[in-house]
């Protein structure tokens, strides 16, 4: 996945700065909604990976950094002021912050690190051909994966009929994700149990209500927010 995001940016900033003087030094922005662990240490990655290509920061390239601090509404303003600021290319993280640099701006090239289905919010055109300033990664090929997953889990646990969805009703990707699953779980015969997780202080309670409705499956939507629980409750339900 470094690689790959890393390869991304790279040729978003080549695009970009055909035309400029090769002492001239290059201008990232980097917007994202929060700084948990999980993806600090992705962004930590990819400061490591262009290093090791020669981009060295304070030389060849600033990258400037906005972080939302987990408060949504604060990025459409963080973006804009990347675009004053005339960065050469905006890297994003997740669906929120994608969907405030695409309006912020047509002219900067933008590429997003990991957006769920990126072609039902609007931010491509297709996964072949992107379209527009906007490229990058996509953590499934589709809300259709769900129901996939949904699919083994019944396989492999046939008698399974209770499953407890633990998602973040503030993030637009899982609000998709959620809508998505619906459909197949019916006709798989799975009750599912939906258990909000807003804040990692939700994680205990979560989990009680979990076994509190005796669900027998935990099917988890990923977002940053629950994403950044991990490291820290490692332990299976």
């Amino acid at each position: 996945m470094r690689f790959f995001l890393t390869l991304l940016f790279v040729f978003a900033l080549s695009t970009s700065a055909r035309a400029q003087q090769p002492a001239k030094v290059s201008k990232i922005g980097f917007l994202g909604l929060t700084t948990h662990s999980s993806v600090a240490q992705l962004y930590a990655a990819f400061r490591q990976r262009l290093q090791e290509l020669g981009y060295l920061e304070g030389q060849s390239i600033v990258i400037e950094f906005r972080w939302a601090d987990g408060r949504a509404e604060r990025l459409p303003e963080l973006a804009l002021e990347l675009v004053r600021l005339r960065v050469e290319v905006i890297v994003v993280g997740p669906v929120e912050p994608a969907l405030a640099a695409r309006a912020a701006t047509t002219a900067v090239p933008i590429v997003f690190t990991s957006v769920g289905d990126p072609v039902a919010f609007g931010l491509v055109t297709n996964l072949a051909r992107p379209g527009g300033n906007i490229t990058g990664l996509t953590s499934t090929p589709g809300t259709a994966l769900n129901g996939k997953r949904l699919e083994m889990l019944k396989e492999i646990f046939p008698k399974v009929s209770r499953t407890a969805i633990l998602w973040n009703p503030d993030n637009p990707g899982s609000v998709v994700n959620v809508r998505s699953i619906e459909t197949p779980a019916q006709s798989l015969g799975i009750k599912l149990q939906f258990v909000e997780l807003r804040g990692g202080d939700d994680l205990e309670q979560a989990f009680s209500e979990m076994k509190r409705r005796r669900a027998e499956a935990l099917y988890v939507i990923n977002s940053p927010i629950i994403g950044g629980q991990y490291r820290l409750r490692p332990s299976v339900y």
